[in-house]
């Protein structure tokens, strides 16, 4: 990112602010001064301009270090010496000493350039607008206030670190006001160092900074403070084991710096100590009574929310807690040619695992879970009843162990239920949660907040339901408890297995009977394992039903893999002569096989061998050798049974001779992305005829049993997993290389989906992808 700044003005140069200048100065920012050595070479084309940097702070010495150190141009301890000219001025003051700041630079501002941009480093942004207000009588429009999440112990210019924001996060909080045009400078600012700059308001910040900053930072001090007014104080540090110094490390932090935050950010601060002391006073009931089922709970819980949002963080920098916007991005670039042939276990069935969880959860005993999916989506929903106060173990290797609560153990969660990019389970907890006495808010990532889910929340609220939407009915979605809910005979306007299964979890709590119709055959995982935990469902033709007011009791859960997971190989075998592949441990529940049933028309060489049935489920090893496809008119009948499975199968039919035809896959529309649409324009990419209608599509297969059926060329995923991974297996056919952008969330599906791709022969790399590029 260049940064066009003729004079930028650093008032007060400590850590933050000589770190600021080391930053610009390693990019090329600066008169005459190449980048140095590696730094630069990190951000590509970033900076470059001969700008200069001055500083202003109250210690001349810290002046005469930075001017040594080549990190300023100059600079005085009068802000009036320094601010003539200045283009960008950054207050890197502490956060009570702002107010002087800030009124001096408003009584100076004339002297400044035209069109001069003012940013601040502050931890706490409430204050510091205030300040702002009585300094200059309002927000200017010019200002904008930031807070970079990086620091260190140590203190003063000696200490900066080129460094410091490379990879870390700043957080700007404009006001509605704010100029457009000094947001975008303040943020080139920031990027020029290697920071992944994000928005959010100024309230939020100041809460969220509370809680994963400041209390750290007040129990850390609390914690070495009280342990070093005791007698044997000499014993407990001598003694003290890494996990004590890593904790306690930030205690070293500046005493005044630290002071000032905690008087600046008061409220926030209190409300933050508050929840912890609660916390505490939990898990110190808990001891006292000797209640090892709410330690478990507690300790799992921590654990594995932390593993898991680190998890998220590592893909992406969307995060519920701050309601950030996604910025990583993940390329795959396949290779044309290759091979498919060997013997692979694909994951467990998403559907399963998510079901696993919540009925354990509701169920009277300890459910052992086998095979669990440990992709983002299921651990979404494992991480969401933790937080609902579930004690869960693992996963481990796919184990997982659940003690459940029974029907009406569930607690109020602290915050919003964050369930990443499934959809899966935000309609099922719909259901759920709208039997709760409890409020409760759903919310997912980008991707997530754009499905519509209306279809779930207007036939909850005829059962007596109270849910909230954004506008066109998106998520997220608030559910108020404590609302007596009623069963209802609901006839469904379109196939779709989340709905079905979201009434039927509604009526497990509802009075009377719930009764559900369906106007074609949908996956029936919801029916088979309340079934399986010994609740009564019933079922005649087109109609489920089942009545409100029974109890779960815990059973064994062998979750099979996941027939959705496993389409993405049988394509590409069935496509790729020479293939000769086994898929093991597939699920072929009847409701789920229109993908075999589908390739089996279309002439695929494809065996089903080892039947069994395992937990209610019924599995098999899926043996696929290659031969000539050809295109059909998919059944209708076939369409709901293969929903999930159409990107991949677009692929085949593109490898098929003549045409294949779909038709009512209207719900194609409105999965992750309209696939419908962002399959065509793929298969235009790549240069496969086809012709895109209202609920479906035309494909004209290029037929050739050797050599590739079409070009190469570049896809947008649309972040959607499946166009990735459907896209990937094409190049088996390609004449040149696919390159598929934004595929990130292929973990949240397909955990290891490179891994296997790569073992059975695809030529698949994957690489990071510069944001715009």
């Amino acid at each position: 990112m260049r940064v066009n700044e003729p004079r930028l003005l650093i008032v007060g140069l400590g850590l933050i602010g000589g770190s600021l200048a080391a930053a610009l100065r390693a990019a090329g920012f600066g008169a005459a001064r190449e980048p140095s050595a590696g730094f630069g070479a990190a951000k590509e084309g970033s900076a470059g301009f001969r700008g200069a940097i001055h500083a202003c702070d109250p210690d001349p010495g810290e002046i005469a270090r930075g001017i040594e150190m080549g990190l300023i141009d100059g600079g005085d301890t009068e802000l009036a010496a320094v601010i003539e000219g200045a283009s960008l001025v950054v207050l890197a003051v502490p956060v009570l000493a702002m107010r002087s700041v800030m009124g001096e630079l408003a009584r100076l501002i004339d002297r400044a350039a035209p069109d001069v941009v003012i940013t601040d480093v502050g931890s706490t942004k409430a204050t510091i607008r205030d300040c702002a207000r009585e300094a200059f009588g309002c927000v200017p429009p010019h200002l904008v206030l930031g807070h970079p999440i990086a620091g260190s112990e140590k203190s003063g210019v000696a200490a900066a670190n080129p460094e410091l924001y490379l990879r870390h996060k700043v957080i700007l909080t404009p006001e509605p006001d704010t100029d457009p045009v000094a947001l975008s400078r303040v943020r080139a600012l920031w990027e020029a160092c290697g920071a992944e700059v994000l928005e959010m308001d100024v309230v939020r910040h100041d809460q969220v900074l509370a809680r994963t900053s400041h209390l750290p930072h007040l129990l850390a001090f609390s914690l070495v403070d009280t342990l070093a007014r005791q007698d044997e104080r000499l014993e407990i540090f001598r003694y003290a084991a890494g996990g004590f110094r890593d904790f306690t490390r930030i205690a070293g932090s500046d005493p005044v710096m630290w002071r000032d935050i905690f008087v600046a950010n008061r409220e926030a601060v209190l409300a933050s100590l508050d929840d912890f002391e609660a916390g505490l006073a939990r898990i110190r009931q808990a001891i006292e009574h000797g209640d090892s089922d709410a330690m478990l709970a507690t300790f799992d819980r921590a654990r594995h929310a932390r593993h898991y949002f680190e998890s998220l963080l590592n893909k992406t920098s969307y995060q519920a807690e701050y309601q950030m916007q996604q910025q990583g991005k993940l390329r795959y670039r396949v290779a044309p040619g290759g091979t498919v042939t060997g013997r692979i276990r694909v994951p467990g069935d998403k559907s399963i695992s998510h079901r696993s969880i919540m009925l354990g959860a509701l169920a009277e005993g300890v459910t052992e879970v086998k095979g669990f999916l440990e992709g983002e989506d299921s651990l979404a929903t494992l991480q969401a009843f933790r937080e609902m106060g579930v004690a869960i173990e693992g996963p481990h290797q796919g184990r997982v162990t659940i003690h459940g609560v029974g029907m009406h153990g569930l607690k109020a969660p602290s915050g919003p239920l964050y369930v990443g990019n499934a959809g899966t389970a935000m309609r099922l907890f719909a259901g759920l949660l709208a039997g709760q006495a409890f409020d409760t808010e759903l919310t997912g990532d980008t991707s997530l907040t754009k499905r519509p889910m209306g279809r779930v929340a207007d036939p909850l609220r005829l059962m007596g339901a109270v849910i909230d939407t954004a506008e066109g009915g998106r998520p997220p979605l608030h559910i108020h408890g404590g609302r007596a809910l009623k069963g209802i005979t609901y006839d469904m306007p379109m196939a779709s297995a989340q709905v079905k299964s979201c009434l039927l979890l509604a009526g497990l709590y509802a009075e009377g009977e719930t009764r559900v119709r369906e106007p074609a055959p949908t996956r029936d995982h919801t029916e088979r394992m309340l079934a399986g935990f010994g609740y009564e469902v019933h079922r005649e033709g087109d109609t489920c039903w089942l009545q409100g007011g029974g109890k779960l009791t815990a059973a064994p859960i062998d979750v099979p893999s996941d027939i959705s997971s496993a389409t993405f190989f049988l394509v590409a075998a069935a496509i790729t002569p020479g293939a000769d592949l086994v898929l093991e441990h597939v699920g072929i529940n009847p409701t789920r096989i229109g993908v075999i049933n589908i390739l089996r028309l279309m002439g695929a060489d494809l065996r089903l061998e080892n039947e069994r049935e395992v937990g209610g489920e019924p599995v098999a090893d899926l043996h696929i050798r290659h031969a000539p496809l050809k295109g059909i008119d998919i059944p209708l009948d076939q369409v709901p049974l293969a929903i999930d499975e159409f990107p991949a199968l677009f692929i085949a039919a593109a490898n098929a001779e003549g045409v294949t035809r779909l038709r009512g896959a209207e719900e194609l529309r409105v999965k992750e992305s309209d696939r419908l649409q962002a399959m065509a324009d793929g298969l235009a990419a790549i240069g496969v005829e086809h012709t895109l209608v209202a609920d479906g599509i035309d494909i004209v297969g290029g037929g050739k049993a050797e050599g590739p059926n079409y070009g190469g060329g570049r896809i947008d995923s649309l972040e959607d997993h499946r166009i990735a991974m459907s896209f990937a297996i094409a190049a088996l056919r390609a004449g040149d290389e696919i390159i598929i952008d934004d595929c990130a969330n292929v973990a949240t599906s397909f955990p290891g989906f490179i891994e296997l791709a790569r073992k059975v022969g695809l030529v698949l790399e994957e690489e990071a992808a510069e944001e715009g590029a």
